[in-house]
């Protein structure tokens, strides 16, 4: 396992989200393994959610809990036009954005209602992070409506 900023980076059991990863500029990578480390991480903390299903959604590393209706799915990638910024995404049909928006609007930088914005340059705010991607991968329990 790879560690990464203190949380444990599980092995990919998917070779082609692996091919994504190793496709990632390098200077992203570590960004984006930490991240994805972070997801592992919350969905393993929150009983609800139960195993994690990582796969590719659009290209994209998307991660959902395997059991149906649970919660909504989480997409992480970089930002083509912007080498700096890299995002997690979640459905824009959802409320989440808003959610987030509201619990955590200084917080975050975000991008419509589909993504929070994160920089290269700043670490990841675990607490409030992490507190989002548990209200996503639970998103369709009355729990993580809350």
């Amino acid at each position: 396992m790879r560690r990464s900023r203190g949380i444990a980076s599980p092995p990919f059991q998917d070779p082609s989200v692996k091919a994504v990863f190793d496709a990632y500029p390098p200077a992203r990578r570590p960004d984006l393994l930490a991240l994805r480390a972070l997801i592992f991480d919350t969905a393993r903390h929150v009983e609800a959610v139960g195993r994690l299903v990582e796969t590719l959604e659009w290209g994209q590393p998307a991660f959902l809990p395997e059991k149906p209706r649970t919660g909504s799915t989480v997409r992480i990638d970089v930002f083509k036009n912007q080498p700096d910024r890299y995002g997690m995404f979640v459905h824009c049909r959802t409320t989440l954005i808003d959610d987030f928006r509201e619990m955590y609007g200084d917080r975050f930088e975000f991008q419509g209602n589909r993504a929070l914005v994160f920089s290269h340059r700043e670490p990841l705010p675990h607490d409030a992070l992490g507190h989002c991607i548990a209200r996503t991968l639970t998103y369709h329990l009355k729990s993580g409506r809350r």
